[in-house]
């Protein structure tokens, strides 16, 4: 006569029995399970007698594993925050440095101190083009500041597209823009700006340009909004004197 499976005798024979065919035997036999109270204690539960087994050590384990989980993710979060926190104070404290610049040159010189002292940088210039010519060919006038960099007619477009606001990436041969520091620059973020100088009619194309000495400083799915803020402070306080 066949009786119910012995699954202790065929382990001996098969000392790896699927856990399907465990399943199975302890649904056809649960009393073995819970007069076998030491390995239920092994196993993190608690009998209360037949029948009745308390879950108490298992769902807490579970419970303090989620709660571990939220207590990290809390942390990431705050830790976020505060570096968002302490990066928008150390812009704003650096846009009112700018706000006090005296001439062009001295913005130039605020601003790359400010990238460096503040945000860490490895240095940041202000970049813009020499004024081509008009349609008709007719040279127009208009210089570059002290301390500001020249570029080409047509430079700024190059550089961050015709359409283009901003450029954020690794650092790449011809961008040339941070002198001594230009070996240490891995990455960089260039903005573009149109300030009007007093006196002319059109506005000039140039850019704010932010080096970081590591490669992962600025890459293209990063946000840039507060170097767009900084360049934006550069352009509006630029306009205040007439390029002489």
């Amino acid at each position: 006569m066949s009786g119910p499976r012995d699954l202790f005798a065929e382990v001996e024979t098969d000392p790896e029995p699927h856990w399907h065919e465990v399943r199975a035997w302890l649904q056809a036999n649960p009393q073995t399970l819970l007069d076998d109270r030491s390995l239920l204690e092994e196993i993190g539960l608690k009998p209360h007698g037949r029948n009745v087994i308390e879950f108490g050590a298992a769902a807490l384990t579970r419970l303090e594993e989620a709660a571990m989980r939220e207590q990290d993710a809390r942390k990431q979060i705050e830790a976020i925050a505060r570096a968002n926190f302490a990066a928008q104070t150390q812009t704003h404290v650096a846009a009112l440095d700018l706000l006090e610049a005296r001439n062009h040159s001295d913005l130039a010189r605020r601003l790359d101190g400010a990238a460096q002292a503040r945000f860490g940088l490895a240095g940041a210039v202000i970049g813009i083009e020499r004024p081509g010519p008009d349609a008709d060919g007719t040279p127009r006038t208009g210089g570059v500041p002290f301390g500001w960099k020249t570029l080409d007619d047509g430079g700024v477009d190059a550089l961050v597209g015709v359409n283009g606001l901003t450029w954020l990436g690794e650092n790449f041969d011809g961008l040339n823009l941070f002198g001594p520091a230009e070996r240490r620059v891995k990455s960089v973020a260039l903005i573009r700006m149109a300030p009007v100088f007093p006196g002319d009619e059109a506005p000039r194309h140039a850019l704010c340009a932010f080096g970081s000495s590591e490669p992962e400083g600025f890459t293209a799915h990063m946000g840039c909004e507060l170097v767009a803020f900084i360049a934006r402070v550069v352009e509006r306080t630029a306009e205040r004197w007439p390029i002489l």
